[in-house]
């Protein structure tokens, strides 16, 4: 069940910057909608909330989700800039710079994001519970990034 929420999550990841049609629901965002469903019953099935945790975890949860797609749109446009760079041939030392900046900045920028929600949740959890879920968010994210890693070619 980890592998496919992470092939899911990856895919959502990659097409975060697909902009939605105008009048009307797009596959893209039914596939959103669904890889936040799937990535929230995996996150419910390995924490095993009483209904006090739940009531206390899912708000921190879903401002915390809506905070990570944020990162994710900075991510994906990093990436589509990089995309664009590269296929126009060897990538100017100021493009490449420029990129850089902007990839270290989103992930100082997912740092803070963790660091300033862990006390939220541990405020919400047990610290076991809430040490699984952060796991649970670390181990998504490296598989993102991992996937993108190995699909992303280095600058030329």
């Amino acid at each position: 069940m980890f592998r496919l929420m992470t092939a899911v999550v990856m895919a959502v990841g990659l097409a975060a910057p697909v902009m939605a049609q105008s009048g009307g629901t797009t596959n893209m965002d039914i596939l959103r909608q669904k890889v936040k469903a799937d990535k929230k019953l995996v996150v419910a099935q390995n924490l095993n909330l009483t209904d006090a945790e739940g009531k206390a975890f899912w708000p921190v949860y879903d401002a915390y989700q809506k905070d990570l797609q944020q990162i994710n749109e900075r991510l994906a446009a990093a990436i589509l800039a990089y995309a664009d760079a590269y296929n126009k041939g060897p990538v100017a030392n100021d493009v490449a710079k420029k990129l850089l900046d902007e990839s270290l900045a989103i992930d100082a920028a997912e740092v803070a994001m963790k660091t300033a929600v862990v006390p939220k949740v541990m405020a919400a959890l047990p610290a076991m519970k809430g040490a699984r879920y952060i796991q649970i968010e670390n181990k998504i994210r490296a598989a993102v990034r991992y996937e993108l890693a190995a699909n992303i070619p280095l600058v030329q």
